[in-house]
């Protein structure tokens, strides 16, 4: 005796519901894959430097202003008056670079018009924070920069 009973064979149906789905997975995956490298923190680090000397600080014009890299980020040195400030050129509401302006004796950031003063204080604009401050020190004729 034989069995009538057999399994069907893939229906055309089948195979494009397999084919679209497998499709659906790896375009989600393409478009998942780099958005979550893109949020994920970096966890790589170089050398640190705890300490980096001005270069040619003695120069410095009165309002100057240097950008130097201090482990890895950029710090903005400025010669206000008589002293030397130093503060993270990293803006406290969204991380834009921020620039020093001399006329108007302001740290200025152009991607929402957030405004510091000298002390790195928020004047005007969104920013919740002040901008980090250095510690700037004077040793043998030398201006160095460390991490407050």
């Amino acid at each position: 005796m034989t069995d009538n009973t057999s399994l069907p064979g893939p229906t055309r149906r089948g195979f494009l519901d397999l084919f679209l789905a497998i499709c659906g997975a790896i375009t989600a995956c393409a478009a998942t894959i780099p958005a979550l490298i893109y949020v994920w923190p970096v966890t790589k680090k170089g050398p640190g430097v705890d300490r980096k000397v001005v270069e040619g600080a003695e120069d410095f014009a009165p309002w100057e202003s240097r950008t130097e890299i201090l482990n890895g980020k950029p710090v903005i040195v400025v010669r206000a008056g008589d002293r030397f400030v130093a503060y993270s050129a990293v803006c406290t509401h969204l991380g834009c670079i921020v620039n020093w302006d001399a006329q108007r004796k302001a740290f200025l950031c152009p991607c929402h018009a957030a405004t510091f003063d000298v002390n790195g204080k928020v004047v005007d604009g969104p920013p919740p924070a002040p901008l980090k401050e250095y510690k700037v020190s004077e040793a043998g004729g030398k201006i160095y920069i460390s991490g407050a």
